[in-house]
Protein backbone atom coordinates (compact mmCIF):
# COMPACT_ATOMS: atom_id res chain seq x y z
CA UNK A 1 0.00 0.00 0.00
CA UNK A 2 1.22 3.50 -0.79
CA UNK A 3 2.01 5.29 2.49
CA UNK A 4 0.16 8.45 3.47
CA UNK A 5 2.43 11.52 3.49
CA UNK A 6 1.80 14.50 5.76
CA UNK A 7 2.23 17.66 3.70
CA UNK A 8 1.11 20.49 5.99
CA UNK A 9 -0.83 21.46 9.09
CA UNK A 10 -2.92 24.46 10.14
CA UNK A 11 -4.80 25.51 13.24
CA UNK A 12 -8.52 26.29 13.01
CA UNK A 13 -8.98 29.89 14.22
CA UNK A 14 -10.94 30.00 17.43
CA UNK A 15 -11.17 26.22 17.58
CA UNK A 16 -7.83 24.98 18.86
CA UNK A 17 -8.04 22.02 16.46
CA UNK A 18 -5.42 21.10 13.88
CA UNK A 19 -6.14 20.43 10.23
CA UNK A 20 -3.71 18.11 8.45
CA UNK A 21 -3.19 17.77 4.72
CA UNK A 22 -2.10 14.32 3.52
CA UNK A 23 -1.20 12.88 0.14
CA UNK A 24 -1.34 9.24 -0.85
CA UNK A 25 -0.19 8.77 -4.41
CA UNK A 26 -2.31 11.19 -6.47
CA UNK A 27 -4.98 11.54 -3.77
CA UNK A 28 -5.26 14.28 -1.15
CA UNK A 29 -7.02 14.23 2.22
CA UNK A 30 -7.76 16.95 4.77
CA UNK A 31 -8.18 15.51 8.25
CA UNK A 32 -9.35 16.90 11.58
CA UNK A 33 -8.38 14.64 14.48
CA UNK A 34 -9.67 11.25 13.23
CA UNK A 35 -12.27 12.73 10.91
CA UNK A 36 -11.48 12.87 7.21
CA UNK A 37 -13.20 16.07 6.13
CA UNK A 38 -12.27 15.96 2.45
CA UNK A 39 -10.82 13.52 -0.05
CA UNK A 40 -9.91 14.42 -3.60
CA UNK A 41 -11.35 11.12 -4.88
CA UNK A 42 -14.82 12.03 -3.59
CA UNK A 43 -16.04 15.19 -5.27
CA UNK A 44 -19.51 14.19 -6.44
CA UNK A 45 -21.62 15.52 -3.58
CA UNK A 46 -19.61 18.76 -3.38
CA UNK A 47 -20.25 19.34 -7.08
CA UNK A 48 -23.92 18.45 -6.56
CA UNK A 49 -24.15 21.11 -3.86
CA UNK A 50 -23.53 23.79 -6.50
CA UNK A 51 -25.24 22.20 -9.48
CA UNK A 52 -28.47 21.26 -7.70
CA UNK A 53 -28.70 24.68 -6.04
CA UNK A 54 -28.40 26.51 -9.37
CA UNK A 55 -30.88 24.12 -10.99
CA UNK A 56 -33.42 24.86 -8.26
CA UNK A 57 -32.87 28.60 -8.53
CA UNK A 58 -33.41 28.50 -12.29
CA UNK A 59 -31.12 31.52 -12.48
CA UNK A 60 -27.65 31.25 -13.99
CA UNK A 61 -27.03 34.94 -13.22
CA UNK A 62 -27.31 34.27 -9.48
CA UNK A 63 -25.08 35.54 -6.68
CA UNK A 64 -23.94 32.61 -4.56
CA UNK A 65 -22.32 32.74 -1.14
CA UNK A 66 -20.26 29.58 -0.58
CA UNK A 67 -19.09 28.84 2.94
CA UNK A 68 -16.00 26.60 2.95
CA UNK A 69 -13.45 26.31 0.13
CA UNK A 70 -12.43 22.71 0.83
CA UNK A 71 -10.64 21.46 -2.25
CA UNK A 72 -12.52 23.77 -4.58
CA UNK A 73 -14.99 21.28 -6.05
CA UNK A 74 -18.11 23.29 -5.20
CA UNK A 75 -16.52 26.51 -6.45
CA UNK A 76 -15.42 24.90 -9.72
CA UNK A 77 -18.90 23.47 -10.32
CA UNK A 78 -20.51 26.84 -9.59
CA UNK A 79 -18.17 28.63 -12.00
CA UNK A 80 -19.04 26.12 -14.72
CA UNK A 81 -22.80 26.36 -14.13
CA UNK A 82 -23.26 30.13 -13.79
CA UNK A 83 -23.43 32.58 -16.68
CA UNK A 84 -20.84 35.34 -17.22
CA UNK A 85 -23.19 37.60 -15.22
CA UNK A 86 -23.17 35.31 -12.19
CA UNK A 87 -21.24 36.09 -9.03
CA UNK A 88 -19.67 33.93 -6.33
CA UNK A 89 -18.52 35.06 -2.91
CA UNK A 90 -16.49 32.26 -1.33
CA UNK A 91 -15.61 32.42 2.34
CA UNK A 92 -12.90 30.31 4.00
CA UNK A 93 -11.99 30.55 7.67
CA UNK A 94 -8.56 28.87 7.47
CA UNK A 95 -6.24 30.75 5.06
CA UNK A 96 -3.88 27.79 4.80
CA UNK A 97 -6.65 25.74 3.11
CA UNK A 98 -6.58 28.15 0.17
CA UNK A 99 -2.77 28.16 0.17
CA UNK A 100 -2.77 24.33 0.06
CA UNK A 101 -5.16 24.38 -2.89
CA UNK A 102 -2.89 26.70 -4.84
CA UNK A 103 0.36 24.92 -3.96
CA UNK A 104 -0.54 21.24 -3.94
CA UNK A 105 -3.90 20.80 -5.72
CA UNK A 106 -4.33 23.50 -8.41
CA UNK A 107 -5.66 20.97 -10.92
CA UNK A 108 -8.69 20.19 -8.73
CA UNK A 109 -10.32 23.60 -9.17
CA UNK A 110 -8.51 24.82 -12.27
CA UNK A 111 -8.44 28.61 -12.42
CA UNK A 112 -11.63 29.06 -10.38
CA UNK A 113 -10.04 31.40 -7.83
CA UNK A 114 -8.83 33.64 -10.66
CA UNK A 115 -12.30 33.82 -12.25
CA UNK A 116 -13.40 37.50 -12.31
CA UNK A 117 -16.83 36.45 -11.01
CA UNK A 118 -15.26 35.11 -7.80
CA UNK A 119 -14.52 37.07 -4.64
CA UNK A 120 -12.53 35.24 -1.95
CA UNK A 121 -12.95 36.36 1.66
CA UNK A 122 -10.92 34.94 4.56
CA UNK A 123 -13.43 35.20 7.40
CA UNK A 124 -16.16 33.45 9.36
CA UNK A 125 -19.04 32.79 6.96
CA UNK A 126 -21.54 33.42 9.78
CA UNK A 127 -20.37 37.03 9.84
CA UNK A 128 -20.46 37.40 6.05
CA UNK A 129 -24.02 36.06 5.90
CA UNK A 130 -25.11 39.00 8.03
CA UNK A 131 -23.45 41.54 5.73
CA UNK A 132 -25.08 40.91 2.35
CA UNK A 133 -27.97 39.65 0.26
CA UNK A 134 -27.70 36.50 -1.86
CA UNK A 135 -29.66 34.28 -4.21
CA UNK A 136 -28.26 31.24 -2.45
CA UNK A 137 -26.08 30.36 0.54
CA UNK A 138 -24.15 27.08 0.28
CA UNK A 139 -22.58 25.71 3.47
CA UNK A 140 -19.96 22.96 3.64
CA UNK A 141 -17.86 24.00 6.61
CA UNK A 142 -18.37 20.94 8.82
CA UNK A 143 -19.24 17.28 8.29
CA UNK A 144 -22.86 18.18 8.92
CA UNK A 145 -25.06 20.71 10.71
CA UNK A 146 -23.00 20.84 13.90
CA UNK A 147 -19.78 22.58 14.83
CA UNK A 148 -17.28 19.79 14.17
CA UNK A 149 -14.36 21.96 13.13
CA UNK A 150 -15.05 24.39 15.98
CA UNK A 151 -17.89 24.98 18.44
CA UNK A 152 -18.57 28.50 17.14
CA UNK A 153 -19.90 26.99 13.90
CA UNK A 154 -22.96 25.77 15.78
CA UNK A 155 -24.43 29.24 15.39
CA UNK A 156 -24.78 28.61 11.67
CA UNK A 157 -27.24 25.79 12.30
CA UNK A 158 -29.05 27.23 15.30
CA UNK A 159 -32.44 28.96 15.17
CA UNK A 160 -30.79 32.44 15.21
CA UNK A 161 -28.35 31.34 12.50
CA UNK A 162 -31.16 30.10 10.29
CA UNK A 163 -33.05 33.36 10.81
CA UNK A 164 -29.92 35.24 9.71
CA UNK A 165 -29.72 33.10 6.58
CA UNK A 166 -33.39 33.69 5.87
CA UNK A 167 -32.85 37.46 6.16
CA UNK A 168 -29.82 37.35 3.86
CA UNK A 169 -31.61 35.44 1.11
CA UNK A 170 -33.65 37.07 -1.62
CA UNK A 171 -37.24 35.90 -2.06
CA UNK A 172 -37.12 32.36 -3.42
CA UNK A 173 -33.48 32.06 -2.39
CA UNK A 174 -31.97 28.79 -1.21
CA UNK A 175 -29.94 27.77 1.82
CA UNK A 176 -28.08 24.57 0.84
CA UNK A 177 -26.30 22.62 3.58
CA UNK A 178 -24.03 19.61 2.94
CA UNK A 179 -23.82 16.77 5.45
CA UNK A 180 -22.17 13.37 5.70
CA UNK A 181 -25.41 11.99 7.18
CA UNK A 182 -29.08 12.85 7.77
CA UNK A 183 -30.06 14.86 10.84
CA UNK A 184 -33.78 14.97 11.67
CA UNK A 185 -33.24 17.62 14.35
CA UNK A 186 -31.77 19.99 11.77
CA UNK A 187 -34.61 19.23 9.36
CA UNK A 188 -37.04 20.24 12.09
CA UNK A 189 -35.15 23.48 12.79
CA UNK A 190 -35.28 24.38 9.09
CA UNK A 191 -39.03 23.76 9.10
CA UNK A 192 -39.53 25.83 12.23
CA UNK A 193 -37.52 28.67 10.61
CA UNK A 194 -40.06 28.80 7.80
CA UNK A 195 -38.10 27.20 4.95
CA UNK A 196 -39.59 24.89 2.32
CA UNK A 197 -37.32 21.84 2.57
CA UNK A 198 -36.06 19.44 -0.07
CA UNK A 199 -33.75 16.89 1.56
CA UNK A 200 -31.70 15.01 -1.04
CA UNK A 201 -29.39 12.01 -0.79
CA UNK A 202 -26.46 11.95 -3.19
CA UNK A 203 -23.27 9.95 -3.57
CA UNK A 204 -19.74 10.92 -2.66
CA UNK A 205 -18.46 10.18 -6.16
CA UNK A 206 -19.70 11.67 -9.40
CA UNK A 207 -20.03 8.16 -10.88
CA UNK A 208 -22.77 7.29 -8.39
CA UNK A 209 -20.54 5.23 -6.12
CA UNK A 210 -19.16 5.81 -2.64
CA UNK A 211 -20.76 6.92 0.60
CA UNK A 212 -24.20 8.52 0.58
CA UNK A 213 -24.36 12.14 1.68
CA UNK A 214 -27.24 14.48 2.51
CA UNK A 215 -27.93 17.96 1.17
CA UNK A 216 -30.75 20.15 2.46
CA UNK A 217 -32.13 22.65 -0.04
CA UNK A 218 -34.14 25.06 2.11
CA UNK A 219 -36.02 27.69 0.11
CA UNK A 220 -37.21 31.06 1.34
CA UNK A 221 -40.89 31.66 0.50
Amino acid sequence: MIPRELLATAMVPGGGEQLRLFRRGADYMIVLDRNELMNSRMSGSEQALANMTIERLGNRDAHLLIGGYGMGFTLRAACDALSPKGKITIVELVPEVVAWAKRYMPELSGDALADPRVELIIADVADVIREGTYDAILLDVDNGPDGLTRDANNRLYSAPGLRAAMTALKRGGILAVWSAAPDRHFTRRLDEAGFAIDEVTTTARANGKGARHTIWFAQKP
